[in-house]
């Protein structure tokens, strides 16, 4: 059994909305046990429409497609589905009813080109939308079904859960399921974690892979069972093998961010924290200040963006421009100081060269001041971008996060 998505509208393939329905669809073949393979995007044009629809139809069992049902002349998608199937088009009744019902119960005008959408292949299944003027459909031949629904992720999501979903499950009688966890980790990059646990990602249930983000690497495990509970007991022991062998770059699971876990952790004890930074453009202000716990943990942030501002934040210093240049030393200062200044019982200190002056070799320091005296980690090189700030950012929380989690700080 395998499933394909193909998304249709030029607007896609233009890059002037974002494609997050098909991660969303995928995410749902998961609860099944359904496989996707493939996740094709096309635009408003029949011949390719119609071209992309035969191939799918004809490797897949499963097909589903978002958008082009609407009512406007570049909606294909009823006429290419039939064109793809070999069928001809026909005018149900039985939609019009339905469409003009709902503009009227909304006191809507209906145009006559919401006509359009009243349109089907012949011998399709309707699926009622309740949640918009969009029918949605599905045509059948054999162990294959092309299942299309409206682009509106609202329209679609509702569809998919209510309608599409069960009706998938009892078609081709599925009762597996397909369950994933990501162990998240920071300070470590792909490759050591393939040098670490690169024998576990030859696994072929669970499976293991690695995903890159700014400032961390997710271990993915996945697993198929007939049940959760299988797929748990699978789940388990590869992520409690991944998880020894990991040790403390291991910072949270599944949604858990860096800031997350920093704000958990602190206030588990009570504690509060104060952020300064000159290169990360307050990028760690923001994530532990949307992050949880916030209101128990955050004690508040401070981006210097230059000389000016980093001075009057060491006012009481009285420094020259020259202490005022990017060193471990500023960085201790700095994080002395705030830490002092917002009452917090922690605060960190990221100290480069303003973003917008930064060049190749830079350097950014951290500095954590405790009540029990200064921490460092080993300066790193700084990189543009939001990936290189994000890298910066987890850097310096991984280190209160250590520190509070009692783990050596490298």
């Amino acid at each position: 059994m395998q499933a394909e998505i193909v998304t249709i509208g030029t607007e896609l393939l233009l890059g002037e909305i974002v494609d997050t329905n098909s991660a969303w669809i995928a995410q749902q073949f998961t609860t099944i046990g359904l496989n996707l393979f493939y996740t094709t995007t096309v635009g408003d044009n029949m011949e390719r429409i119609v071209s992309v629809l035969k191939q799918a139809f004809e490797r897949s069992n499963v097909v589903i497609t978002t958008g082009g049902v609407g009512p406007t002349v570049d909606d294909m998608t009823r006429e290419g589905v039939a064109r793809a199937t070999g069928r001809k088009t026909y005018l149900s009744q039985d939609l019009v009813e339905e469409i003009t019902a709902y503009f009227g119960r909304r006191g809507y005008t209906m145009t006559e080109n919401n006509m359009r959408q009243a349109y089907l292949p012949e011998g399709a299944t309707i699926i009622h939308n309740p949640v918009g003027t969009a029918p949605a459909f599905y045509v059948e031949e054999g162990d294959h079904v092309i299942i299309s629904l409206p682009g509106v992720p609202h329209e679609m999501r509702y569809l998919m859960d209510n309608e599409v979903i069960p009706f998938i499950r009892e078609r081709f009688g599925l009762t597996g399921m397909i369950k994933s966890h990501a162990i998240r980790t920071c300070g470590i990059g792909e490759s050591g974690v393939d040098a670490v646990i690169g024998d576990l990602m030859e696994s072929f249930n669970p499976t293991v892979g690695t995903r890159a983000h700014p400032g961390q690497t997710d271990v993915v495990v996945t697993a198929k069972a007939d049940s959760e509970q299988e797929a748990d007991a699978l789940l388990d022991a590869m992520m409690d093998e991944i998880r020894q062998r990991l040790g403390a770059y291991v910072f949270g699971l599944d949604d858990q961010s860096m800031a997350d876990v920093v704000n958990e952790l602190l206030a588990a004890k009570g504690k509060t924290l104060a952020i300064g930074e000159t290169c990360t453009r307050g990028e760690g202000a923001r994530q532990l200040g949307l992050a949880s716990m916030a209101d128990q943990s955050y004690a508040g942030g401070t981006l210097m963006a230059s000389n000016d501002a980093l001075r009057v934040a060491l006012a009481d210093l009285d420094l020259s421009d020259d202490d005022l240049v990017p060193s471990q030393e500023l960085a201790d200062r700095l994080a002395q100081v705030l830490k002092k200044q917002q009452g917090a019982d922690y605060a960190l200190a990221i100290v480069g060269p303003f973003d917008a002056a930064a060049h190749e070799g830079d350097l950014a320091y951290f500095a954590l001041a405790t009540p029990d005296g200064l921490i460092q980690r080993p300066p790193r090189a700084v990189r543009g971008g939001p990936s290189g700030r994000g890298w910066l950012v987890h850097l310096a929380m991984d280190m209160l996060r250590r520190y509070l989690s009692g783990w050596p700080i490298v």
